[in-house]
């Protein structure tokens, strides 16, 4: 029974770190709105109260969870930031870019010091940021044109009272939606929480002990007893702790385990191959079936198609959050390289409402963070450099995002010197990665920049380090199921496009046989399809290619990849390829015919001894025999470095 109790312990343990970790991020985002909502205030000769409340609130709830679970660093941080804003809203200081500085000094540590904790690393110092916003909440004189006082609360002190609250949460409450959230939010409605201290008794049994002001009697309130929460003056500590039957707290928002959604999705998949067998087995039965019968089945099909649809476009709805949250850390990053490198930047944000499902948001951070410093280290140049060009002194940088079709776009460029090409050669050169006297277009060249190590500074910086990320900005992009595109032009500014598809776990795809064999294609790496007749193909060299928008476009036959020997087209008859890429790194994939359109569910493939170069997983139309679905990026640069002389990818063949 001990060990019982201890696994239950240990998992409510682990549920409520979790529940911790999300409400302190929630609170970070709301803080990094409001900070940028301030600094366009800092000057105008006074701040808004109300955003210094919602500041306020934020870090004390911080300050609070972190003393539940005894996070003694995030407690001391967001209480030195708490003491500071309660200064500021007392008009005993005047918020100006030094203390600004402060609090996103000490927000930044926060967060780095919740990340370490979060995955056991090592914890940052705190002590230099602690005596530095101590020093600015006692150093900064007030000055005219603040907002009024603003005291915390509006009880008069005379008639506050310490309390103690006692609350043992347990497996069966925390499944009824009664935790120390609500317990604590009822608290706070009451009073103001000085303190809140865990406490572990006897066989891992964990309690929660709050003490807190309030001019409430909160002794002489009848329901106390019949909730089960115990109350004593705060003189007289806690006795038994009596578990509580507190009602949750209403609410209209839920916080969802990313991992319940993705069962859900996995269930929506099931449902979306079963109504493809469906849809098999009544093209079957339209030889025996009365034609009225036939359609009223039909018509009967066609309803639930659209109804998966909307279901699993809703559990898309729910997994999906505003990139706003990603731009707001990029602004932050912005400023902190502008001042370092004594630029003078501009960031403009649009589409910040533009919804991205968490998966994608969580694993395109880190890319997103170096284009971003890429951007300023590499693009944008210098004040008086920018003077001499005849630029504004200020350079100009955006994140744009949006929604096309069943694809997200974001963008981020920058009006700076552009990608210097010339060097971008030369160093493609010294690494016989490309002839010195080679033209290329901006297709070519953002493939040579995503070279591993290729670098086109001498010298390494912190904004964007050695010529290392591109590779793996590009990298991350694929795997997503997505593409990287450039657009940069000398003294004008680059941008770099990412498209990405809204969801990876069902996906549009297109079905095409090559070979004898049939393969899906995600719909979003497709830019078009075309029929070819064979005459209009050319060899050169150990390549085909065909003629293709005033230029060429090169062949990869999709039955060669694979070493397919089944029956294929006709050699007379036209066949279907689908384009790939832009630009110099556009490919042709040929394959005998493409079949038609199909919603797929995608089924990745992690067995490394059955993984096979240029394919990316596998999925079922219906008739119950699996389908593999193509890797394209890989296909597109097993042809490329065929085409241009490199080693050709395992598995392809000449």
């Amino acid at each position: 029974m001990s060990n019982q109790n201890s696994d239950n312990t240990e998992d409510f343990r682990e549920q409520f770190l979790e529940d911790y970790y999300a409400e302190c991020e929630e609170h970070l985002v709301l803080v990094r709105r409001h900070v940028l909502a301030i600094e366009a205030q800092i000057g105008a000769g006074s701040i808004d109260v109300g955003l210094l409340d919602e500041l306020f609130r934020s870090f004390h709830t911080i300050k609070g969870i972190s003393g539940m679970v005894g996070f003694t660093e995030v407690e001391q941080l967001a209480h030195s930031i708490e003491s500071m804003l309660r200064s500021l809203r007392q008009a005993e200081l005047t918020f100006n870019v030094e203390l600004l500085d402060g609090l996103l000094a000490g927000v930044a540590l926060m967060e780095r010091v919740l990340g370490a904790r979060q995955t056991g690393q090592s914890i940052p110092s705190i002590d230099a940021t602690i005596r530095q916003l101590h020093a600015l909440s006692t150093s900064a004189p007030p000055q005219s044109g603040m907002a009024a006082p603003l005291h915390v609360g509006s009880r008069p002190t005379t008639s506050v009272r310490r309390w103690t609250v006692t609350f043992t949460p347990t497996t069966g409450l925390s499944e009824r939606g009664i935790n120390v959230n609500s317990v604590r939010d009822r608290l706070k409605d009451m009073g103001e929480i000085l303190k809140a201290t865990p406490l572990v008794k006897g066989q891992g049994e964990i309690s929660f002990q709050f003490v807190v002001e309030s001019i409430v009697n909160l002794v002489a309130i009848e329901d106390w007893q019949e909730l089960g929460v115990v109350v004593l003056p705060a003189d007289e500590g806690a006795t038994d702790v009596v578990r509580p039957a507190l009602p949750a707290s209403p609410s209209n928002l839920v916080r969802v385990d990313l991992a319940r959604l993705d069962e859900l999705m996995r269930m929506i998949g099931e449902m979306v191959t079963s109504r493809a067998r469906l849809e098999e087995q009544i093209k079957h039965a339209k030889r025996s079936l009365p034609s009225s019968e036939w359609r009223s089945l039909r018509e009967t099909t066609q309803v639930m198609s659209r109804q998966l649809r909307d279901l699993r476009e809703g559990v898309m709805r729910v997994r999906m959050v505003q990139i706003g949250e990603v731009f707001e850390r990029m602004q932050f990053v912005v400023r902190d390289l502008a001042r370092e490198s004594g630029k003078r930047i501009i960031l403009n944000v649009s589409g910040r409402e533009t919804e991205i499902d968490k998966f994608l948001v969580e694993r395109m951070m880190d890319p997103l963070l170096h284009l971003v410093r890429n951007a300023v280290s590499h693009g944008l140049e210098r004040p008086d450099e920018r003077v001499a060009q005849g630029k504004p002194a200020e350079g100009r940088l955006t994140l744009r995002a949006t929604t096309i079709g069943e694809s997200v776009v974001i963008e981020i460029a920058d009006d700076g010197r552009g990608i210097d090409i010339e060097t971008v050669l030369d160093r493609a050169a010294e690494r016989q990665l490309l002839e010195a006297d080679a033209e290329i277009d901006n297709a070519r060249l953002l493939d040579l920049i995503c070279q591993p190590g290729l670098s086109t500074r001498l010298e390494a910086d912190r904004e964007s380090g050695r010529g290392v990320g591109m590779d793996v900005v590009k990298k991350t992009v694929e795997t997503l199921s997505g593409t990287l595109s450039l657009t940069t032009e000398r003294n004008q500014g680059t941008t770099f496009r990412i498209d990405l598809p809204l969801t990876l776990a069902i996906a549009e795809a297109l079905i095409v046989s090559a070979g004898g064999e049939t393969y899906a294609v995600p719909q979003t790496v497709v830019r078009e399809v075309l029929e070819v007749e064979p005459s209009s193909v050319r060899a050169l060299e150990r390549n085909e290619i065909i003629s293709y928008r005033d230029g060429v476009l090169p062949l990869l036959r999709l039955s060669r990849v694979f070493n397919l020997s089944g029956p294929a087209a006709l050699p007379d008859r036209p066949f279907h390829v689908f384009v790939t890429g832009a630009g110099s790194s556009a490919v042709g994939i040929a394959v005998d015919r493409v079949l038609g359109h199909r919603e797929i569910v995608v089924r990745g493939i992690g067995d490394q001894l059955v993984q096979v170069p240029g394919i990316a997983g596998a999925t079922d139309l219906g008739d119950e025999r699996v389908v593999l679905i193509l890797d394209v990026p890989a296909l597109r640069k097993t042809t490329l470095q065929k085409s241009t002389g490199g080693r050709p990818a395992a598995g392809a063949t000449p």
